[in-house]
């Protein structure tokens, strides 16, 4: 008989399952739905680099394949895609530096990818699969840009509206607009024809075409702004923080990055940052991912205070702010400032300004200008990584300015300092030395005034105490607590309009355009007359021009202005406005890689419609809350835990923009989230440090050793890297063992969520286990343990253990099969066993300890020489999930005709699973002196009984008189006697 040969197994199968379309999930209303619960099972898309996959990437991919298999065998509709996240850099700087068009490196790589996916037989729907560079996909990514172009946030219904639901508030007087350029609720209507108009308040028919036009565009959830971004003029774009180094340079070509304002499309995330931290409560995740966003939004509740400037006529300014009420925005002599520790205003000893301030400049005076400027100019060379790291030593200049600390009216230095972020409050802080970390490490490096303001518990030091304590050189607060303290003088800066409570978050609105060409054009018309106009929809795709040259513009000049590859494309930028048809430029900028990896698990439920993003009623049957499902989103995502943040939270903003404008069923994208660990591997070094690749390494010994020279080589487990030379490649482990190894033996690692390393000398093991199943089933020349009593053969099997079963039966005079009674019940119970433990852990995705149970019941079946063909049927199901291509083949080996994966998965009896017999330990005045076997339902009566028969126990109460009986049920029995 043939043995196990995988390679032709697996391809047999994985022909099979393409031309059948096996795994194809109609939609509701479609030819072949079936009417059955629904599952939506997604992992995060892959990039497609030209590297291709490591080992570590299938980890993921393999826990949603078993999950998915296993539901289709439960009687599920099951919805489980693949698509690839293909814009970005790395495409187009590969492209750059090999002059090949980006589309075509980005097409070879998808092929690459999807090569090596389908090699895992993965179950995926290929019929979905989308590419976020396809047009008709990202025609849908320009039309979603859109809606958030024509949407605000209203405060009041706490959610996205159309902006012309704006404009008719402000045209009918509803709304009205401050000084600051923000629309507001206008309270004073029907009394400003008798009060007049408030002051500052400004309606709608008073502001001229233009100012309008500013308004509207400063409140859309997509709007231009100039901020302060990471700009690499040697690779000529702007990089997410992500993509720069800790040393400030770019993660792809290592060039220097510097700190520089540029008009920028953004969006406006921070709106919706309470929404974002109040709805993760409702999630099935990981509760460090949780933490991680609820850091990363960055929620405190404290103050802001107005500090003056030195220069101005404070008493005048104090005078003023009494009678007046704290404004809505800083005046141009204050320095505003937000504080979570107002209760320390009293230690407030110097303030220290972002280098991006724009009132560094200002209030710099002239003996300081020059070192100001060339400070303010190095720290624009950092990365916000390099500047914050709490190990570095603080750096400053002194401004030569000072502010007016409010509650005391002391004056204080001003001082410029990198580790001070526009990106967090307001850009400014008042420093209290004496209660902050960093703040102290300042102070004591340039001998700056420290104060003590709050007295820790037990007498603790208090310098650089930054927790609560009792307020102490604070006048009339002295005494207070912490909490006591701010609330009162929150309250008394709030009556001198010298400061207000307020609530700050980390969270920046999302810096959306990169002056690439790789990217989806943004759909918007810049018009002289019209200012911003949106493409229209029915001119969607705006297609990328070809190009034959898509080089950014590249310099070494830190200030040079960008020049991004479709300034190139004059034809394609310049157009006519849609809105007046006067001539009109194109944006040049493109949208971001993040931007399509938003939005796909929605284009899954209905991946080919030209007409819709989805269809509402295919998005409602895949991601509408349900009973099983109160969040609504999809069922399970699985992926890195490196995508915590940044991904999830810009896909969850996305998906509560279209929720609000009424585009899908659901206010969350993802109901349960899963991660899966980091796969490492061992990395080897020789004595000088170089790493050496795993063809040159002998492991044969007890020490790796370098194959030529014979030099013992230190070894480590590291993460998976081409400068290390540890990537290890899944082509060659499958070309080796076969898919249903490489899937086994990645679950087999260790729990998923766990970091583990990877050991190819550990596969073969796992591979003998295939093998033994094969033999288990499928047999050998010599023999097979699949038994049916129904065809007894005629002579003894050939090989050992057939002949020693055949002489046992004939010694006996008893028929061939009567041997193998005792050993089927034992494979019996031991399969509902199994069934019912791998149903458990599939369920809560623990398939290491599965895998594990598997092995222990062919070492069961082993040991009973024997397995009924109906016991294998019950055995392959089982396995499926896990080894498809071989549980395929034994499945019709068994005699079957069609697929497996469709079969029920199998069903456990809880009888069969209990112990037949128990044993106890039996006492003597609580010391243990025997031990007896009772069945698993003998009552306590039964217990006793079997006790009192046991020889030892016998011996001990000889003579004896037993004056109490315990039974602790199914663990001892304990006679008390005297």
């Amino acid at each position: 008989m043939a043995g196990y040969d995988f390679a032709a197994i697996e391809k047999k199968w994985q022909r099979y399952w393409e031309k059948n379309a096996t795994f194809r999930q109609p939609n509701p209303g479609e030819k072949d739905f079936t009417k059955r619960p629904k599952i939506y099972i997604l992992d995060m898309f892959p990039y497609p680099s030209g590297e291709g996959l490591h080992v570590g990437h299938p980890e993921g991919y393999t826990a949603t394949d078993i999950v998915a298999r296993y539901r289709r065998m439960r009687g599920y509709n099951v919805l489980h895609p693949m698509g690839y996240d293909a814009f970005g850099l790395p495409a187009e700087q590969y492209a750059v530096e090999h002059g090949v068009h980006p589309r075509e490196t980005t097409a070879q790589n998808i092929a690459n990818i999807e090569r090596q996916i389908k090699m895992f037989g993965f179950s995926y729907d290929w019929s979905r699969r989308v590419a976020t560079t396809d047009p008709r996909y990202y025609r849908w990514t320009q039309w979603i840009f859109l809606q958030m172009f024509n949407s605000w946030f209203d405060p009041v219904a706490r959610a996205a509206r159309p902006i012309a639901e704006l404009i008719k508030k402000l045209e009918s007087g509803d709304h009205v607009v401050d000084f600051t350029g923000q629309a507001t609720v206008n309270k004073f209507d029907g009394m400003s024809g008798v009060f007049g108009a408030p002051a500052g308040m400004i309606k709608w028919y008073e502001l001229t075409g233009s100012q309008q036009r500013e308004v509207i565009d400063s409140h859309r959830l997509a709007y231009m702004a100039e901020v302060p971004v990471n700009w690499c003029p040697q690779l000529g774009t702007v990089l997410a923080n992500e993509e720069v180094t800790n040393e400030g340079k770019s993660d792809r070509g290592n060039f220097p990055v510097y700190r520089r304002a540029l008009k920028q499309w953004m969006l406006r995330i921070t709106a919706y940052a309470d929404r974002l931290l109040e709805d993760l409560e409702n999630l099935d995740w990981p509760e460090p991912i949780k933490i991680m966003q609820r850091n990363w939004i960055g929620k405190s509740t404290g103050a802001n205070v107005d500090f003056p400037l030195g220069s101005a006529d404070t008493d005048d300014w104090f005078a003023r702010r009494t009678k007046g009420a704290f404004p809505g925005v800083e005046e141009d002599d204050v320095i505003r400032v937000y504080t979570t520790r107002p209760d320390t205003l009293f230690g407030a000893t110097y303030m220290v300004l972002a280098p991006e301030h724009p009132l560094v400049d200002r209030i710099t005076t002239g003996e300081h200008r020059d070192e100001v400027r060339a400070y303010v100019a190095a720290a624009a060379k950092k990365s916000e990584l390099e500047r914050t790291a709490e190990t570095k030593q603080k750096s400053g200049v002194f401004t030569g300015a000072h502010a007016v600390n409010p509650i005391n009216r002391r004056p204080i230095p001003i001082w410029v300092a990198d580790y001070v972020m526009m990106g967090y409050g307001t850009g400014a802080i008042m420093a209290v030395p004496g209660h902050d970390t960093r703040d102290l490490q300042f102070a004591e490096q340039f001998a700056l005034e420290v104060i003590q303001v709050v007295e820790p518990p037990g007498g603790a030091d208090w310098r650089g105490y930054v927790d609560d304590g009792v307020a102490v050189n604070c006048g009339k607060y002295d005494g207070l607590t912490t909490a006591e303290f701010k609330e009162k003088i929150t309250a008394d800066l709030g009556k001198a309009a010298l400061g207000e409570r307020a609530v700050n978050y980390k969270l920046r609105d999302w810096l959306f355009s990169r002056q690439r060409y790789w990217g989806e054009p943004f759909p918007i018309v810049h018009c002289k007359m019209c200012g911003m106009v949106p493409v229209p929809q029915g001119d969607l795709p705006l297609l990328l021009p070809e190009m034959d040259d898509f080089t950014p513009q590249a310099s070494d000049d830190p200030n040079a202005l960008p020049s991004p590859p479709l300034t190139k494309a004059t034809d394609w930028v310049e157009t006519t406005c849609p809105a007046c048809g006067a001539p009109g430029k194109r944006e040049l900028n493109t949208m971001p890689q993040w931007a399509g990896s938003c939005w796909y698990y929605l284009r899954f439920t209905d991946a080919v419609n030209d007409e819709r993003f989805c269809d509402e009623k295919f998005e409602r049957y895949w991601m509408a809350p349900s009973t099983t499902n109160p969040a609504g989103g999809v069922d399970l995502y699985v992926g890195g835990a490196e995508h915590a943040v940044l991904h999830l939270l810009y896909s969850r903003f996305w998906h509560k923009v279209l929720y609000d404008l009424g585009y899908v069923s659901s206010a969350e994208p993802f109901a349960r989230l899963r991660n899966q660990g980091m796969i490492r591997s061992f990395a080897y070094r020789d004595r000088r440090g170089v790493c050496v690749g795993y063809a040159d390494v002998d492991l044969s010994g007890d020490k790796p050793r370098h194959k030529t020279t014979g030099e013992q080589l230190t070894e480590t487990v590291e993460k998976m890297s081409k400068s290390l030379k540890n990537v290890v490649n899944p082509d060659e482990v499958i070309g080796q063992f076969g898919a249903d190894t490489f899937r086994l033996y990645e679950m087999f690692m260790g729990p998923l969520e766990a970091s583990k390393p990877w050991n190819t000398r550990d596969v073969p093991g796992v591979y003998r286990f295939l093998q033994r199943i094969w033999r288990m089933i499928v047999g050998t020349r010599e023999w097979t343990m699949l038994y049916d009593e129904t065809q007894v053969p005629s002579e003894p099997p050939e090989g050992d253990l057939g002949k020693a079963l055949w002489e046992g039966v004939t010694g006996k005079d008893t028929k061939f099969h009567e041997v193998f009674k005792k050993g089927e019940k034992q494979v019996e119970r031991a399969l509902h066993k199994l069934i019912k433990k791998v149903s458990q852990d599939i369920e809560v995705m623990k398939f290491n300890t599965s895998i594990a149970a598997m092995m222990e019941f062919v070492n069961t079946v082993f040991k009973a020489g024997k397995i009924t063909p109906s016991q294998a049927e019950r055995f392959v199901l089982v396995l499926a999930p896990f080894a498809p291509h071989i549980a395929e083949e034994l499945w019709a080996h068994l005699g079957h005709k069609e697929t497996l994966a469709y079969e029920p998965f199998g069903v456990f009896d809880e009888s069969l699973i209990a112990a037949e017999t128990i044993e106890l330990a039996v006492q003597v005045n609580g010391k243990v002196r025997g031990r007896i076997t009772v069945g698993a339902e003998a009552d306590e009566a039964a217990c006793i009984e079997a006790a009192k028969a046991d020889p030892k126990v016998v011996a001990a109460i000889a003579g004896k008189q037993i004056v109490k009986e315990i039974v602790v049920a199914g663990r001892l029995v304990n006679l008390v006697v005297k």
